[in-house]
């Protein structure tokens, strides 16, 4: 047996457990809590992930994360992946939420934001490669062919939000 998550409708609502591998096959709603990772200078994380995993290798994210374990919130998921990937313990705070179509399958996002002011240990089985980026600097990479679309959309209505991080003063 897989990872279990929780299968959600439209409204975001639970409606069943089910093995992830099973709701990226069928294309069944469920959730993904990602963070957005800013140093005390502003810039943001991007990192590329290694060439050996699933899904997206060798692209260029600035968001890291994962599923939303059963029973978990996205707010305790996004702290979860923040230690699994980057060996960082923190509280992200919850930015946005939307229903993205996904290029693999569809899916709940739950983006977070965190100031990161201890160093970052990343696991390479999820990080081949990062960097901290200004937000310019990012702009310029997401439109790059390599990074990954999911995360470009997620980009976009970030921005369109009007640069939530200054609520970290």
């Amino acid at each position: 047996m897989g990872e279990q998550v929780e299968r959600v409708d439209e409204q975001d609502r639970v409606v069943a457990v089910a093995d992830r591998g099973d709701a990226i096959r069928e294309r069944w709603l469920h959730r993904v809590a990602t963070t957005v990772c800013r140093d005390g200078d502003g810039r943001i994380l991007v990192h590329r992930r290694p060439d050996e995993v699933s899904r997206f290798p060798g692209q260029f994210n600035w968001m890291l994360g994962g599923a939303v374990d059963v029973g978990e919130s996205y707010e305790e998921a996004a702290a979860r992946e923040l230690t699994e990937e980057l060996g960082v313990h923190a509280a992200p705070r919850f930015v946005l939420k939307f229903l993205c179509d996904g290029v693999i399958s569809p899916y709940w996002l739950g983006l977070h934001e965190v100031v990161i002011t201890e160093p970052v240990r990343p696991d390479p089985t999820e990080v081949a490669w990062f960097d901290w980026l200004t937000e310019p600097e990012l702009e310029d990479l997401v439109r790059h062919p390599g990074f990954i679309p999911d995360a470009r959309e997620a980009f976009d209505r970030y921005r369109a939000l009007g640069a939530p991080h200054h609520r970290f003063g």
